[in-house]
């Protein structure tokens, strides 16, 4: 019998190749590296189309600036919940998600929850201010915030067991994954861009002096770096260049003291909100909005009709959030860029035309947000506790017999300071 021919065929080795990335390396010989950016002309269309989306995203937060803090709030968790769902959509696999109906709304659930617990604390104060204390209403606020962690944790913890109670043969992996995933977003993402609503009400000012600068420091940098760029700065970020980098420092630390100028004699800028309403705003302004005055007779001719010059004191504490957002805060974007090389995607969306998605505008923002309300909190506002604040403890902490103790007592006690100092 003859022998099957394959049976004798000598067999061929197979050949290993090893996998290739997807990620895209330059091409040394298309480095922007001694080439001006302004002469590929391929530019002049992204630069257009970038430029008619930021002159209407400046015209939109302007209308939302005007209307007032519980807009600007409104604003900031829009941003945020889009914010999330592009960041969501980065690690799910629609396979997966179909044989998990639900999974989906735990992360919301999850993200709502600790938007809950954030805003609850940030505004409490405010909200109680802005109920009457003679209603049902406030004693139902008051509860509610009283009980505030407890609701927070009970929510919280429920979704801990639907998540547990979800868990299913084989895709144990990808459901934590996505329970890990859900949480870096929650503190990286919505716990740093919370404290922008912190510092909204204690003055729009230090809202929007930091945001102002991100964005002055965005367009500098892209502008000098589109006109003047020749040397890379961070492999990270390959279109990012020396060129724009200095030159969009040293603009936004002098817009800084500019802008702080311009702010600073706006009481609609500087004065806090107590509570949620949207009516316009009357108070002191403060030692740091009052202006001093610095003579320059030695410097300026004799021919001029002013030798002095007025300077907020703001605009000091002005040049320390010009340095941060012009050498600190793009580390945001560089992070965001390594990121996204991580992933293998250009941008996390494309809500905005020319811009990417929201996180792509958000991320040095997120940077400057906890450096502004840090440094707030350090060295702007007095280290003791506001009149409001222990107001609120009592009537929140104390019965009415003791609030009434209370009372006497402290009259007892001013006035035997009254007979002394008499």
């Amino acid at each position: 019998m003859q022998r099957d021919n394959g049976t004798n065929m000598p067999q061929t080795p197979r050949l290993r190749h090893r996998r290739r990335s997807n990620e895209v390396i330059p091409d040394p010989s298309r480095s922007n590296e001694g080439n001006l950016l302004i002469d590929d002309h391929s530019k002049y269309q992204s630069f257009m189309i970038r430029a008619r989306s930021t002159l209407w995203m400046i015209l939109g937060f302007s209308l939302i600036i005007y209307m007032g803090h519980l807009y600007i709030t409104a604003m900031i968790v829009v941003i945020q919940i889009f914010m999330a769902k592009e960041l969501f959509n980065l690690l799910r696999r629609s396979h997966e998600d179909r044989q998990l109906p639900g999974f989906r709304l735990l992360n919301w659930h999850f993200f709502f929850t600790s938007m809950l617990f954030v805003y609850g604390r940030i505004l409490n104060q405010q909200l109680v201010n802005t109920v009457t204390p003679a209603k049902v209403l406030y004693r139902f606020v008051s509860g509610l915030i009283k009980y505030h962690t407890v609701i927070c944790y009970s929510l919280y913890i429920s979704g801990f067991v639907w998540f547990i109670l979800t868990l299913k043969k084989k895709m144990y992996k990808y459901q934590f994954g996505q329970y890990a995933w859900t949480h870096m977003i929650l503190i990286v993402v919505f716990g740093q861009s919370s404290f922008t609503v912190a510092s909204i009400f204690e003055g729009m000012f230090w809202f929007l002096l930091p945001a102002t600068l991100i964005v002055i420091n965005d367009i500098a940098a892209y502008i000098f770096g589109f006109f003047f760029g020749r040397t890379p700065l961070i492999k990270l970020s390959p279109k990012k260049t020396w060129e724009g980098f200095i030159g969009a420092s040293f603009s936004t630390i002098i817009s800084a003291f500019v802008v702080a100028n311009i702010m600073g004699h706006s009481q609609w800028m500087t004065c806090p909100r107590k509570d949620l309403s949207t009516g316009w705003l009357h108070c002191d302004p403060g030692p740091l909005f009052k202006p001093d005055y610095y003579s320059l007779g030695i410097i300026l001719p004799e021919w001029l009709p002013s030798k002095e010059i007025s300077i907020l004191p703001v605009q000091w504490h002005a040049l320390c959030f010009g340095l941060f957002a012009s050498i600190i805060a793009p580390f945001g974007g560089f992070f965001a860029s390594g990121f996204k090389r991580a992933f293998k995607i250009k941008d996390f969306g494309d809500s905005i035309p020319g811009h990417g998605g929201i996180t792509d505008r958000m991320d040095c923002q997120m940077v400057m947000a906890v450096f502004a309300y840090i440094y707030h909190q350090s060295f702007i506002v007095p280290q003791n506790f506001p009149v409001e604040m222990i107001l609120h403890q009592i009537l929140m902490s104390l019965s009415l017999e003791d609030q009434q103790a209370l009372f006497g007592k402290l009259g007892q006690i001013l006035q035997e300071r009254t007979l002394g100092e008499a």
